[in-house]
């Protein structure tokens, strides 16, 4: 769960380690729980009509990048169905509700009979996951400590998938034919190529304290699955128990990207980048979508059109992998009343979010849809950026587990373990901490990874709590993280962009210092926290606020790194929206559940004289000013500025600095609001953002030199003093002058003679009101001084 990411002086504690309790209700998946079907829809894998599709479909049909591996090798293997006829028997009709005992028979009679028309060959170790072989259909998976392994399969046409008999066929892998080294594998002759369910019951040691947890009665999910299927509409009650298995399709055609297609390749010293969630940016009703396109991968195609508007040209998507939105919900607790809108739980690593498909339409569909967004976005110039949780799983804990994949395959392999009693160690706060710099671990990392951007063409990733991936097997920090450099070094990997967020819930704080190999940015925290701190009015910040507008050249000026690998940012989806800083002292946290006790307490926040809404005009006045103010520092600052959702039209959680659960207005995209604000408040935020992106000295691809920047200033140590004004220098003699006064007061402020043939046009001033807040051609007149006011920002070109 994504709860905190605070600098690690910042409560680090009460936040993420509240996490701890994610939920599942114990033995998901014995038959006390078959009221709850595992999938209880019409057939899963049924599609829309032609034509009916909500996207912009160029094709009907999906491809999901499984590609035709070398002939699988082996010799008919008939005798293993027979040999594991009775253990077939067996069935998972209790695993995901039994009918009555009629109807168990009936069923194992149907599944002798199709598993003796299997003709099964001992397969092969690689690839992992499922692959089309000459032969057949081959499955592979990893267990380094199994004892046994069995593949559970279920056909579409078996019936309704998850209907009251739940019955799936059962295939015991033979260790002396059907294992390589540390992977088990088998090919089936003649397999269906879709239309597959797919997981594995597998069993070992049960010594705890040595880091196991097999439990054979699980079915789990393939750690490679492509697909992964669940339940089929986001937040839907009736469902909330039901479980997830893997899919995968053969038959569809490559998905048609375009002759005309390409990657909008922006260089990152040009990145603006807007932080955002799918589902939230469209589920509202006032999002004018027809329901069964509302937060969905084709509802944020249809508003495309107020990105490119505002301005930007890159989305960062909060995680799209696979995740339970239920998990709360699974025991009786604080927050059983939650649905995890943020998706910082990941069930799989190669799967987009299923339920992030139009009107229901199931994973073949979130597929091809994702495509769609993609091909859209880079259509429109705007880059693909994805929000990755490699960190931790939803496994969670072992007070409440929720055993889905990586804990009963091999959890000894899988997660950060401590060496001396075999508990799961937990950097993440929520619960365990995923071994990434394991071998294979790494690998399923970097293969992941590799899926995103071959398959779906995205454009990069940012690593969620990143510092955790910089630890070893027993959770010591590493000065060479392998996967780290594997990442920074992989030839299809080269082209993306990766940023870090460089600090964990364990204390691993590595602002500046994360290891990179002058390849990976980093979220700056330290920016942050400097600007918020500045721009509210505290004392002795003016010298941080310089060094982070001009580019943190004291954490990043090393080896060949950038100004733009600071990645600058006030405001993310953790902690208060722009508005809301600027409007609460105190977070409000009640409605988590939590009593409050959730969530950071020290924000850096200034609520403008008056705790929450008002209708006072000097404080309205005052946050609009300073809502302004925050924004243009952002985009004048050296470095990639990064934005949330939202903010561009004053978005308000009500104080609420810890909304992951939410799947309401708190979180939900208000677009009657950006309408309202449209002439205002939307307006300065483009044209800023338009003006950072048409004027190069903003975006500099190396460190400012002495003759870059004149610093008004001739008092650096004066503690007291809040008010700071430079310059930009201009090859071309288009200087930028710009100053910030966070003073409570009005002071008059000498400005510096323009360069020669040129007079200064005023563009900003934040204390005037819409439109002559910003003018882009600029106003002219300004002489020798300007009075500037309280909590107010100028800003004048040379022209």
């Amino acid at each position: 769960m994504k709860l905190c990411h605070y600098q690690h002086h910042h409560n680090q504690n009460s936040n993420r380690e509240r996490s701890k309790m994610l939920l599942r209700t114990p033995h998901l998946y014995d038959s006390n729980v078959s009221k709850f079907p595992l999938f209880a829809s019409s057939s899963p894998f049924s599609t829309t009509q032609a034509g009916a599709s909500p996207c912009m479909v160029a094709s009907p049909v999906l491809d999901v990048g499984l590609k035709l591996s070398k002939q699988a090798t082996g010799s008919n293997q008939q005798g293993l169905v027979r040999k594991t006829r009775d253990h077939v028997m067996h069935s998972t009709g209790n695993a995901y509700g039994q009918g009555a005992q009629g109807s168990v028979l009936e069923e194992e009679a149907q599944l002798a009979e199709t598993s003796q028309s299997w003709k099964t060959f001992p397969g092969q170790a690689f690839p992992l996951g499922v692959s089309e072989v000459d032969t057949g259909v081959n499955f592979a998976i990893f267990s380094q400590h199994a004892t046994a392994v069995t593949l559970c399969i279920k056909l579409e046409e078996r019936g309704q998938f998850g209907g009251p008999d739940g019955g799936m066929t059962e295939l015991a892998l033979d260790p002396k034919e059907n294992k390589t080294g540390d992977i088990w594998h088998i090919c089936i002759k003649d397999f269906p190529r879709s239309n597959v369910l797919y997981g594995y019951r597998i069993d070992g040691p049960q010594g705890w304290q040595q880091g196991h947890r097999f439990d054979s009665s699980i079915v789990l999910i393939d750690p490679y699955a492509k697909l992964v299927e669940g339940r089929r509409y986001f937040g839907d009650s009736r469902e909330k128990l039901s479980g997830f298995l893997g899919t995968y399709d053969f038959d569809s055609l490559p998905f048609d990207w375009g002759d005309n297609y390409k990657l909008p390749n922006i260089p990152e010293n040009d990145l603006v980048i807007y932080e955002m969630n799918v589902r939230a940016f469209t589920a509202d009703e006032s999002s004018g979508l027809d329901p069964d396109v509302r937060g969905s991968y084709c509802g944020l195609i249809d508003k495309i059109p107020h990105l490119l508007e505002l301005g930007i040209n890159a989305v960062e998507l909060l995680p799209v992998f696979e995740f339970d939105e239920f998990e709360f919900q699974r025991r009786s607790n604080p927050r059983d009343h939650m649905i995890n809108t943020w998706g910082y739980s990941t069930i799989n690593f190669f799967a987009p979010m299923s339920r992030y498909a139009s009107a229901g339409g199931g994973p073949l569909k979130a597929s091809h849809e994702f495509k769609e967004m993609v091909k859209a976005l880079h259509g429109a110039g705007i880059e693909v950026i994805l929000d990755v949780v490699y960190n931790h799983t939803n496994e969670a804990d072992d007070a409440y587990p929720y055993t889905t994949s990586f804990r009963g395959i091999d959890n000894k392999v899988y997660y950060m373990l401590d060496p001396n009693n075999g508990q799961l160690l937990n950097f993440s706060g929520c619960g365990n901490t995923f071994n990434c710099n394991h071998p294979v671990v790494m690998e399923l990392v970097l293969e992941s990874l590799r899926h995103w951007v071959t398959e779906y063409h995205v454009d990069g990733f940012r690593f969620d709590l990143a510092s955790a991936l910089c630890r070893g097997a027993d959770g010591a920090p590493l000065d060479a993280p392998p996967l780290i450099r594997a990442i920074a070094k992989d030839a299809i990997l080269s082209r993306c962009k990766v940023i870090s967020e460089p600090w964990d819930c364990g204390g691993l704080y590595l602002v500046g210092r994360f290891p990179n190999w002058d390849r990976w940015a980093e979220w700056n925290g330290i920016y942050r926290d400097d600007l918020r701190r500045f721009i509210k009015g505290d004392s002795g910040m003016k010298g941080s606020f310089a060094t982070r507008v001009s580019g943190s050249a004291d954490l990043y000026k090393t080896n060949k790194r950038k100004p733009y690998h600071s990645i600058n940012f006030i405001i993310a989806h953790d902690g208060f929206t722009l508005y809301d800083l600027v409007s609460y002292n105190f977070k409000h946290n009640d409605a988590n559940g939590e009593g409050g006790n959730d969530g950071s307490n020290d924000n850096l926040s200034w609520n403008c004289g008056y705790e929450g809404e008002t209708d006072d005009s000097t404080v309205k006045a005052i946050r609009s000013r300073q809502m302004k103010n925050f924004h243009l520092a952002l985009m004048i600052s050296q470095g990639t500025p990064m934005m949330l959702m939202g903010d561009e039209y004053g978005h308000t959680r009500y104080g609420n600095n810890n909304s992951y659960g939410h799947d309401t207005a708190i979180n939900h995209f208000q677009w009657g609001l950006l309408e309202s604000r449209k002439n205002n408040h939307f307006r300065f935020f483009k044209e800023v953002i338009n003006y950072r992106r048409t004027h190069r000295v903003f975006g500099r691809d190396s460190f400012l030199e002495k003759s870059d920047v004149t610093w008004h200033e001739g008092n650096w140590d004066n503690y007291e003093s809040k008010f700071l004004a430079f310059t930009f220098h201009d090859n071309n003699g288009g200087d930028i002058y710009m100053a910030f006064n966070a003073h409570d007061y009005f002071i008059e402020v000498p400005i510096p003679s323009p360069p020669e043939k040129r007079i200064w046009f005023r563009v900003v001033d934040t204390n005037l009101e819409s439109p002559n807040d910003f003018v882009l051609e600029g106003v002219p007149g300004i002489r020798g001084t300007y009075n500037m006011a309280p909590y107010s920002s100028i800003l004048l070109e040379a022209k």
